[in-house]
């Protein structure tokens, strides 16, 4: 199923029947400020499974990422020092992900690594769901092959297409983009930039 949302001015029953799919245990295709995702209610151990295997990763040896709709609820899932929460501050929301570690509010399936990627996209569609729903999104890059046309993970229209009868949602935000976030390790002293993506990093 297809479904049209805007940044701004959606229909409450809409964003409602979003909510209702993640607290269902359902999974979704959504757009962030990079690419196009897919993801389900983080605290949902089977919907997590399920998108596991669609990915065929292992959280045992993959880290997991969630979407947190501000700064606060960040610190719920993952453990925040100064210097991390002034980092965040200054660039979130944006296309980065921070790899921190977790807290035992995240479910079992997260604590086979300690770490968590932490993500705050900068699309005002995914983080009023995120908000709506009151808790994190586990969210992950669409399954891409790699003789497949890009089309297949910007277009809305193809992504449904392909992944329609796997997913129970896709949601049209217009066409995504083709560059990952810039992943960031704040779990040692130093900082690590382990992935530049489409944020660049102001360190302040």
């Amino acid at each position: 199923m297809l479904l049209k949302l805007y940044n701004k001015n959606n229909n409450p029953a809409d964003l409602k029947q979003v909510v209702d799919i993640l607290n269902d245990g359902g999974i979704i295709i959504y757009p962030t400020d990079t690419k196009y995702a897919i993801g389900c209610h983080g605290l949902k151990e089977r919907a997590i499974e399920r998108i596991c295997q669609l990915k065929r990763i292992d959280p045992k040896k993959n880290n997991l990422s969630i979407i947190c709709y501000d700064l606060s609820s960040i610190s719920e899932y993952a453990k925040v020092d100064n210097r991390t929460f002034k980092l965040m501050k200054r660039n979130l929301p944006g296309p980065f992900t921070f790899i921190l570690n977790g807290t035992t509010r995240l479910p079992k399936i997260f604590r086979n690594r300690k770490e968590v990627g932490i993500r705050m996209p900068d699309n005002p569609i995914i983080r009023e769901i995120a908000r709506l729903l009151d808790a994190p999104i586990l969210t992950a890059t669409l399954p891409h092959e790699e003789h497949e046309d890009i089309e297949y993970s910007t277009d809305p229209e193809l992504i449904d297409e392909k992944f329609g009868d796997v997913v129970d949602l896709v949601i049209d935000g217009g066409i995504g983009g083709t560059e990952g976030s810039t992943v960031v390790d704040c779990t040692q002293d130093n900082l690590e930039i382990v992935r530049q993506g489409a944020g660049w990093l102001d360190e302040g």
